[in-house]
């Protein structure tokens, strides 16, 4: 049947099968990603089914491995690289700023770099240091690299084989801690959306929430008990924030008068930030409060113990909202 009920996990893994069985110069490389499956286990049973020389378990080097994907991108392939998580991307942040995201203007257009760099992001798993951060910013700061989000099963599936065949080089971010939720995919009928395109996933009337990755199912649970309580959020998932879909955003501040933005990254030049000064400049006459940003506290992120106090709840969004409905 074309409707299938999957994890977000799960319709990664069937997006990176359909992909390489649509593309052979689709690679996946990484970190275990063969064997074992990747440490979440995106990626299990490619390489038993597509072999190791398409499905490569590589040195723990990230900045290895990144420069590897860059070399095979400039030989016609499509490497996915697996950073197995948030954290464990910096050492090859020179790699991706310095090269991947720089080879497409260097040559002017005359080189495409299309790598997909998957990152599980994000806190709430009881994880130890470096598991657990939310670095968006640094690369959506960076020109020439997209950088993409995915809530849900559906959007998983999708997203990914459509970031796959981008051209230019795309930071993928998983959810991690949303890994398990389940929804239904209809495979067969790809989305109109393209990659880049915000969703508003619920409707509403009072005030506008922004968000992205795992904060949209954070969101949703608050508008449904704000909704019990009588205000109507209209709750939007970004999916992408580089490019941002401004035009979405605006589109719904215009009606609502109100925004609430959302990130699990601290707030300090933070995705939050931009959102926030974007939307005040095309809306100024439209807001009826000043943005409202929920966010992560401004300080590294916590032992696994007090995690919990860091990220924000639901009870942090509505009192977000309450804040911007009372103006």
């Amino acid at each position: 049947m074309a409707v299938q009920k999957m994890t977000i996990a799960k319709a990664l893994n069937a997006g990176l099968r359909a992909a390489m069985e649509k593309d052979p110069k689709v690679l996946i490389q990484g970190e275990d990603v063969g064997k074992l499956g990747g440490v979440f286990r995106i990626t299990e049973h490619l390489q038993k089914d597509f072999g190791e020389d398409r499905v490569i378990d590589t040195p723990l080097a990230e900045s290895g491995i990144l420069g590897t994907a860059i070399g095979m991108a400039l030989r016609g392939y499509r490497p996915v690289v697996e950073i197995q998580f948030d954290g464990f991307v910096y050492p090859a942040f020179d790699q991706i700023v310095s090269q991947l995201a720089k080879l497409h203007s260097r040559s002017r257009g005359a080189i495409k770099v299309p790598v997909v760099v998957r990152i599980p992001m994000g806190g709430g798993i009881g994880a130890v240091e470096h598991h657990s951060e939310s670095n968006e910013a640094y690369f959506a700061h960076t020109l020439g690299l997209k950088v993409v989000f995915c809530s849900n099963p559906t959007d998983a599936y999708w997203m990914i084989q459509q970031a796959i065949e981008t051209d230019d080089p795309v930071i993928f971010y998983e959810p991690k801690r949303r890994y398990h939720e389940k929804g239904e995919i209809d495979v067969d009928v790809p989305p109109a959306r393209d990659l880049f395109s915000a969703n508003v996933v619920r409707q509403g009337t009072d005030a506008t929430v922004a968000c992205y990755g795992p904060m949209v199912r954070t969101c949703l649970d608050a508008a449904k008990v704000a909704e019990e309580e009588g205000s109507s959020l209209e709750v939007i998932d970004l999916r992408s924030v580089s490019p941002l879909d401004i035009d979405t955003l605006t589109t719904s501040v215009t009606k609502t008068g109100r925004l609430v933005v959302v990130t699990e990254a601290h707030s300090f030049v933070g995705l939050s930030a931009e959102i926030a000064a974007a939307v005040t400049e095309r809306c100024f006459y439209s807001l009826e409060a000043p943005v409202i940003r929920v966010t992560g506290w401004n300080a590294p992120y916590p032992p696994s113990k007090i995690e919990e106090h860091f990220l924000p709840d639901l009870d942090r969004v509505l009192d977000g909202v309450d804040r911007a409905l009372a103006h």
